[in-house]
């Protein structure tokens, strides 16, 4: 019986520990990655605004070419929806919507991912005019793990996550609008 004890305190110490450590931890994360295409901003931005594009370059698109996919909404204006989902557990299940454009500027996006966790994020493109048809594109993630689940990030670096992602997607978006006779 002793021994019982001893061992339902240590459980009661470990989860008090884990909710203290919780309150001083800060559950927002932010990954951002960049890259310079040469092409000019207009050309850039006018490509990346439409979430259809993104199955030609983004990481995630590669990792199960064969994803259902729907749409709802005009692409590359505000409300419209790109839903996808694969049996692949790197894909999972989960819908981005267009929040805001700001044209040649930004896109941001929601993001709501249903399986296989859910999770709510907010991503965006944004585009800048380095003169000299050179284009400066980040890619942007922000989210924020709830108490008392973001003691988590002391385990997962959402940066080291998501950043290969982030850069493999751009270097593919980087590549293609570079191979892409100018308009």
């Amino acid at each position: 019986m002793k021994l019982l004890k001893k061992f339902l305190f240590l459980i009661l110490a470990i989860i008090a520990l884990w909710l203290i450590a919780a309150l001083f931890i800060d559950g927002n994360f932010t990954v951002v990655r960049s890259v310079e295409i040469s092409r000019s901003n207009d050309e850039v931005f006018d490509y990346i605004k439409y979430l259809k594009n993104q199955s030609e370059y983004s990481a995630w698109a590669e990792m199960d070419p064969y994803m259902d996919r729907n749409y709802e909404g005009t692409d590359g204006e505000v409300g419209f929806v790109s839903a996808w989902k694969s049996d692949s557990a790197n894909v999972g299940v989960g819908e981005q919507e267009i929040i805001g454009v700001e044209e040649g500027v930004r896109i941001d996006y929601e993001l709501r991912f249903k399986e296989p966790d859910e999770m709510n994020s907010k991503a965006y493109m944004s585009t800048e005019d380095l003169g000299g048809n050179l284009t400066k594109v980040d890619w942007g993630f922000k989210g924020k793990i709830p108490y008392p689940f973001n003691v988590m990030k002391l385990f997962i670096n959402f940066d080291e996550q998501l950043g290969p992602d982030l850069e493999k997607g751009l270097n593919n978006l980087k590549e293609l609008l570079e191979e892409k006779p100018a308009v």
